[in-house]
């Protein structure tokens, strides 16, 4: 229980709850107002400021987490996944990139990686669908951004539809960074959202190079909708703990492998 004459302000004591619920915690008011040794109707009104922000949702007895926060708690989950392999990814991709360059991002978490390395380079046009990335890159000031309008995609952080293949179809990219929520042992890859395969394609058939990048969790497998074949992209890059079996495969497949 916090000292008397030493009590956590509101704005304080709304973070802390925003946190455990970003945690997955269920909150409950009689818990809340002795962890912060204030009343029960003091609680009660640090979680209506949380429901007027959408956070919250009000249950008997305290809150549980509204379906946006619980969306940027996934997101952060699948962002943190394997974060040094994405990190050593991206550090990897930008060196396929030079100054003054026009640069198509898919949206995904190794993407998002790129987007932060991609600030460091000079006088860089990023088009994008993700939300994510914009947010990322927005006050970067050698970085130019390109928001592909259309549908925002449910669960998602970015922009799909039949506006946004139109648009994409406007610009012509020196280099496509793809992810893939799957490739298997021969190369192909795969997206578990049927809403962005063609899109997918237009992306990658307006650029000059092709790379897809993803970490080694997801080789091996395959997933609802088939995106590229080992022929429709220039290069895979990827961390160091692919399995070697599959390694060799790809390269029997003449797959170009760049490991991180």
């Amino acid at each position: 229980m916090a000292k008397k004459g030493n009590k956590p302000s509101q704005n304080q004591r709304i973070e802390e709850i925003r946190g455990k619920l970003l945690d997955g915690e269920e909150v409950s008011i009689e818990k809340l107002a002795r962890r912060f040794g204030v009343s029960g109707m003091t609680v009660r009104r640090d979680l209506e400021v949380l429901e007027s922000q959408g956070d919250v949702i009000r249950t008997h007895g305290g809150a549980t987490p509204a379906k946006r926060l619980t969306f940027e708690f996934s997101f952060r989950n699948k962002q943190n996944r394997n974060i040094e392999q994405k990190r050593r990814i991206a550090r990897q991709a930008v060196k396929h990139v030079r100054d003054g360059r026009v640069i198509m991002l898919d949206t995904g978490t190794t993407t998002l990686q790129i987007a932060e390395e991609l600030t460091g380079k000079k006088n860089i046009t990023i088009i994008t669908t993700s939300l994510a990335i914009v947010s990322k890159v927005q006050f970067a000031p050698n970085v130019e951004v390109v928001l592909l309008g259309g549908f925002l995609r449910g669960g998602s952080p970015d922009l799909h539809g039949p506006l946004t293949e139109q648009n994409v179809e406007l610009f012509r990219t020196d280099v496509a960074f793809m992810g893939a929520d799957a490739v298997d042992s021969i190369g192909n890859t795969y997206t578990d959202d049927l809403r962005v395969a063609n899109l997918d394609k237009k992306m990658a058939a307006n650029a000059k190079k092709v790379i897809v990048v993803a970490d080694s969790s997801k080789f091996g497998r395959t997933a609802m909708c088939k995106v590229f074949g080992c022929r429709d992209y220039d290069l895979v890059i990827t961390d160091r703990k692919i399995d070697k079996e599959i390694s060799k495969q790809l390269t029997r497949k003449k797959v170009k492998l760049e490991l991180a």
